[in-house]
Formats: structure tokens, sequence, C-alpha cells
């Protein structure tokens, strides 16, 4: 990946933050709570999970740049949210936590230099994996996301 192609992902992560706040605006609780579909996640659920998933992102691109060859552990997404009551908490703290990560993350990101970006562990479900790829996954992880906050309200009539 060249240096244009690397920034624009960065970029893109940097916006994934606001991509969330924009799908939310507006939404009350009632529709935060629709489930769109049977075993898919409400609005709300949908918010926990990104600020869950970006605190560990964080760790692991940490770990990807200060560790040598790491493990990084994959986690069952479903079981968070039934065990950490996604579908019962306001969403305020962990859109703050989200942030919070995107945040600290995109300042290394921004002072990384070439030899970071080739750094790599093993990933416990799909192996290999870089500081590169972790680039690819969470440059897209927020507007994913924010893509099926706006399909959930949508869904529930907001």
């Amino acid at each position: 990946m060249d240096h244009e192609q690397r920034q624009a992902l960065i970029d893109r992560y940097r916006e994934g933050y606001a991509a969330v706040e924009e799908a939310l605006r507006g939404a009350s609780d009632a529709a935060l709570d629709a489930r769109p579909a049977p075993g898919e996640f409400t609005a709300r659920e949908v918010v926990h999970h990104l600020a869950d998933s970006e605190m560990t992102s964080a760790i692991r691109l940490r770990r990807l740049i200060a560790e040598d060859a790491p493990h990084i552990q994959a986690y069952d997404e479903n079981q968070f949210a039934r065990a950490l009551y996604y579908d019962r908490r306001p969403t305020h703290a962990s859109l703050a936590a989200m942030k919070a990560a995107r945040d600290t993350s995109a300042q290394i990101l921004d002072l990384l230099g070439e030899d970071d970006w080739t750094r790599s562990g093993t990933h416990s479900d799909s192996g290999a994996y870089s500081v590169e790829t972790w680039l690819h996954v969470y440059a897209a992880h927020a507007h994913d996301h924010a893509r099926q906050i706006r399909e959930a309200l949508t869904s529930a009539g907001q």
C-alpha cells in the first residue's frame, strides 16, 4: 500500500465517529430499541458494539506496534451484547469511548514510520494480521455500522 492509499484509509478511519454520530442524530429511545429483524442488533446495541470493538481495536493496534508477533484474540460479539447489557444501557458513554479510542489511535497512525506498517501478529480467527490489515478493517468498520444504524432506525419508522 502506498502513502496516498494509506492516508485515504486513515482519513476514512478519522471520519468514522462522525458517520455514526450523524446516523444517530434525532433518534428516539424507541427507535434505538427497535429490532430490525430477529437476531439483528438494534441501533442501541450497535453503538455498544462499536464502543467495545473500538476499545478492543485500539489495544490490538498498540500490541501490533509495541510487541513482536502478538496473538490477537477474537471475541464473541453476541456474548458481549448479552453479558454487557447492550439492550439496557444509555449510549452516551459508549459513544464517548468510541470517539476516544479512535482519536488516540489516529494520533498513533499519524506517527507511524514505514517499518511500523509491516508489523504483524496472528489473529485467532483470521490468521496473519498486520497494522495495514488493521487499518483496512477499522477504516470501514464505523461506516459499515453507521449504515446498519440508519437501516435499523428506518425500519423503526424514523
